[in-house]
């Protein structure tokens, strides 16, 4: 899986789903539903039924402390 660009990363929306946020944070599918089950997924999640969502901002945020790192 190719990491994201910032222009990918600047166009996602509002929420975005979890692979699409794991592929921001250099996580696989199945590692990231696994912390999203157990509550431990760096970013702030929604879950609407047995979906899923991420909060784009909170993401937003964790790559910025990630890159001044």
């Amino acid at each position: 899986m190719e990491p994201m660009t910032r222009e990918e990363l600047a166009a996602l929306p509002t929420t975005t789903t979890i692979e699409t946020a794991a592929r921001a944070l250099g996580l696989g599918r199945t590692r990231a539903y696994q912390l999203a089950r157990e509550n431990r997924f760096p970013c702030k999640i929604i879950r609407i039924g047995t979906t899923y969502r991420v909060v784009t901002a909170d993401l937003h945020r964790l790559l910025s402390k990630q890159g001044e790192a």
